[in-house]
């Protein structure tokens, strides 16, 4: 994200789902459809995939 950026978690989803089972990609769609800018990314300190929207710092 560019500078003056941050980010809102909209959901945590464990690591270790079952094979084939993608749980945060499929919520990140849905939100997607929804007409919000959601993203996956992968948090190492929690071991979880974050489904994140960007938002402003004054927000």
């Amino acid at each position: 994200m560019s500078a003056g950026m941050g980010a809102k978690v909209l959901e945590r989803f464990p690591a270790g789902a079952p094979r084939g089972s993608w749980p945060a990609e499929e919520y990140a769609a849905q939100r997607r459809a929804e007409g919000q800018p959601a993203t996956v990314v992968m948090s190492l300190k929690e071991d979880a995939f974050l489904v994140v929207v960007p938002t402003r710092e004054d927000d």
